[in-house]
């Protein structure tokens, strides 16, 4: 039982583990986004904002799973105001429940709806660009066992997206919804970086941000060259667990076909390529050991890049279903020592404008975590400054490279 009323970082990581379940009072059709099952399904929750001092933070809530119809947290309207209630001790936290942007009801030039091409996950753009991870089309089955993108893409997203269609969803979500950050994500496939380098030049060029790429490792790692050539921003790696034996039974498509050894010299390499705070090592926290992911996380952030921990989500249809979400305490201890790794080896975390991940408990959202003391202050002091520097840098970065180009030669000769 928790006693006190929690901090929002904390409530967070309750409400990860314990899910939430929806009171008759709430208007969620009218109010907030759609509960929708797409790609792995870490994004098959509600979205909520959840108010602090430090930040505001958003995730998304598990709310149709099996453990949270037994969670001690509802969601109640009052008004026009939404409220998470805590049954065991009659606590209160006011939330925010963000809307549906008007253009998910839209289609493209060509009639594609646009919520079919990409999706809001917090303020980040998330677009699966390629057919569905081949993995699931293995006889036996190679498919990472807490995941369900076979079933998902091609049924609540457009398995195959167009050039055109992206560039055009992309284009308004920047322009209606202020999204500065586009994560392109790909399951196996013998050509994914190539499959996935147009979508990237066209984006980069056409409409600016910051683009991420999320795909398996290449063993040539020259590849990644050309894709920061590209305008990749940001590279993440999902090797999910630090623990060799987990990761060989939990992953046995990525275990026979690149080992676990392929993500951590992609990893590397890129985090020397673009420096502190671009890359990052994706891990699942609650099946292995504490230990392991503790591991993970000092590893993860010794090579410069920062830790995305996801709070394991037994998600309905994978085929971890019924494995039990993990403890609380345990998910606090993760994440206290997600901030302290970061410290220590002065990751420069929340520096990016307006990029906030609803998926994971993010690396900034950990500051609410930070015991109090002289190293502590440091950091946090280097923090802002880091962010006041950034921001002509992140300017610079996110304007679409034909309009800078155009400018530059407008300009005319120095």
């Amino acid at each position: 039982m928790i006693p006190a009323l929690l901090n929002p970082c904390e409530l967070e990581i309750d409400l990860f583990c314990k899910g939430m379940r929806i009171d008759p009072s709430c208007a969620l059709v009218e109010d907030g986004r759609g509960v929708s099952r797409t790609r792995a399904g870490l994004g098959s929750g509600l979205e909520l904002v959840l108010p602090g001092s430090l930040k505001n933070i958003w995730m998304n809530v598990p709310v149709e799973e099996d453990f949270a119809r037994a969670s001690p947290y509802r969601l109640v309207k009052s008004g026009t105001a939404y409220w998470v209630e805590d049954d065991r001790a009659g606590l209160r936290y006011p939330v925010r429940v963000p809307s549906e942007p008007s253009w998910y009801a839209r289609r493209t030039s060509s009639g594609t709806p646009m919520r079919r091409i990409g999706v809001l996950q917090g303020t980040y753009l998330g677009i699966y660009i390629s057919n569905s991870c081949l993995y699931w089309y293995s006889d036996p089955s190679m498919h990472c066992r807490f995941c369900t993108t076979g079933a998902n893409v091609g049924v609540n997203e457009v398995a195959l997206k167009g050039l055109e269609d992206v560039v055009e969803v992309a284009r308004t979500a920047r322009e209606e919804s202020g999204v500065t950050f586009v994560h392109f994500n790909s399951g196996y496939s013998k050509r994914c970086h190539e499959e996935a380098a147009p979508f990237v030049k066209a984006v980069k060029d056409r409409v600016g941000g910051l683009i991420g790429l999320q795909l398996m490792p290449s063993r040539d790692l020259s590849v990644y060259d050309r894709l920061i050539d590209l305008g990749v921003d940001h590279f993440s790696f999902c090797y999910e667990f630090q623990n060799p034996e987990y990761f060989a039974r939990y992953l046995p498509g990525k275990e026979a076909t690149l080992g676990q050894q392929a993500f951590f010299d992609a990893l590397e390499y890129t985090a020397r390529k673009l420096g502190k705070g671009a890359v990052s090592g994706e891990i699942i926290a609650g099946v292995e050991p504490i230990e392991d992911t503790l591991r993970a996380i000092d590893y993860i952030t010794g090579v410069g890049a920062f830790p995305t921990v996801c709070i394991f989500r037994p998600v309905i249809g994978s085929d971890m279903e019924r494995h039990p979400s993990p403890r609380y305490d345990d998910m606090r201890i993760v994440f206290q020592h997600v901030y302290d790794a970061c410290r220590r080896n002065r990751i420069p975390i929340g520096l990016a404008p307006n990029l906030e991940v609803s998926l994971i408990c993010q690396h900034d959202d950990t500051r609410y975590l930070a015991s109090p003391g002289i190293s502590t202050w440091m950091y946090e002091a280097w923090l802002a400054a880091m962010r006041r520097l950034a921001q002509p840098v992140f300017r610079s970065r996110m304007a679409p490279r034909f309009a800078a180009a155009a400018a530059s030669a407008a300009a005319g000769p120095c």
